[in-house]
C-alpha cells in the first residue's frame, strides 16, 4: 500500500487526548491536533525570547550568545528578566514545547493503532532535559545550577561541572551512560551497514537480498541474529538507556555526592578481602 494511501486510511476523527475535534485535522502529511498548536505556540514564544535575550546581550555572534540562569543568590525565586528571568521563561517554553510534541505523538499513535514506543522514547529525552534544568536545580536549592542557553557558554558549563567533581568520568552512572551511547552507535551502525550491503546488489542483475540473507550473515559471523524486529527493539532500549543514565549521572552529582568522583571508588580499597 502506498504511503499516502496508508495515511489517508488512518486520517479519521478521534483518538485525541483533549479538546475533542478541536484542531483534529491534517495539513498535508502533518497532523495538527491541539498539542500541535501548543507546540507551535511554545516554540515561537521561546524562540522570540531567545532572540530578545540575544538582543540584550553584547553580541550577535551565534557562538557567543548566552542566556544565563539566575545567580545562586536568587535561589528558587523568580528573577528579574535581565538577571535570569528570561532563562526561566525560556525553560518553561522549552518544557511546554517538548511535552506538547510528545502528547501529539501519543495522539498519532492512537490514530494509527500502534504502540507508544516513539513518545516513550522521546519522554526519556525530555526527562534528561528536565533533570538538568528543573530537578537537579530544585534539589540543590537554586535555579543557577541549571545550564545556560548558548553554545560556548554551555560547553563551558559542562567543563566546569566536570572539574567541580574532579574527574567526572569516574562517575559510575556516567560510565554506564557512555557505554550505552557507544553501544547504540555500534548496534545501529552494524544494522545500517547490513541493510545497505544486502539491498545494494554487487552487480547489475544480482537479486536484492532480504531478511533471510541478513540473518544468515550474522549467524555466520557472530553466531546469532537478533532478527529484524529485535534490532529495532534493541536500538530503542540502548538509546533510551543512554539518555536515562546520562540524566542519573548528573542528578546524583551535587544533590547526593558533593566530593570528587575518584573518592567514591574508595569502597573498593576498603573491601575486607584486601585485609
Amino acid at each position: 500500500m502506498a504511503m499516502l494511501n496508508f495515511e489517508r486510511k488512518y486520517r479519521v476523527r478521534g483518538g485525541t487526548l483533549i479538546g475533542g475535534d478541536l484542531f483534529d485535522f491534517w495539513v498535508g502529511p502533518f497532523y495538527v491536533g491541539f498539542f500541535g498548536v501548543t507546540t507551535i505556540f511554545f516554540t515561537v514564544l521561546g524562540t522570540a525570547l531567545i532572540l530578545w535575550g540575544a538582543a540584550l546581550g553584547p553580541t550577535w555572534n551565534i557562538w557567543k550568545i548566552n542566556i544565563a540562569p539566575p545567580d545562586l543568590e536568587y535561589g528558587l525565586a523568580l528573577a528579574p528578566l535581565k538577571e535570569g528571568g528570561l532563562w526561566q521563561l525560556i525553560t518553561i517554553c522549552a518544557i511546554g514545547a517538548f511535552c506538547s510534541w510528545a502528547l501529539r505523538q501519543v495522539e498519532i499513535c492512537r490514530k494509527l493503532g500502534i504502540g507508544y514506543h516513539v513518545p516513550i522514547a522521546f519522554g526519556v529525552a525530555i526527562f534528561a532535559y528536565v533533570t538538568l534544568v528543573v530537578i537537579r536545580p530544585v534539589l540543590m536549592g537554586a535555579w543557577g545550577h541549571g545550564f545556560p542557553y548558548g553554545i560556548f557558554s554551555h560547553l563551558d558549563w559542562v567543563s566546569n561541572v566536570g572539574y567541580q567533581y574532579l574527574h567526572f568520568h569516574y562517575n559510575p552512572a556516567h560510565m554506564v551512560a557512555i557505554t550505552f551511547f557507544f553501544t547504540t552507535a555500534l548496534a545501529l551502525s552494524m544494522h545500517g551497514g547490513l541493510i545497505l550491503s544486502s539491498t545494494n546488489p554487487h552487480k547489475k542483475g544480482d537479486p536484492v537480498r532480504m531478511g533471510e540473507h541478513e540473518n544468515s550473515f550474522f549467524r555466520d559471523s557472530v553466531g546469532y541474529s537478533i532478527g529484524v524486529l529485535g534490532i529495532h527493539r534493541l536500538g530503542l532500549f540502548l538509546a533510551a538507556s543512554a539518555a536515562f543514565w546520562s540524566a542519573i549521572c548528573i542528578l546524583i552529582s551535587g544533590p547526593f555526592w558533593t566530593r570528587g568522583w575518584p573518592e567514591w571508588w574508595n569502597w573498593w580499597l576498603e573491601l575486607p578481602i584486601w585485609a
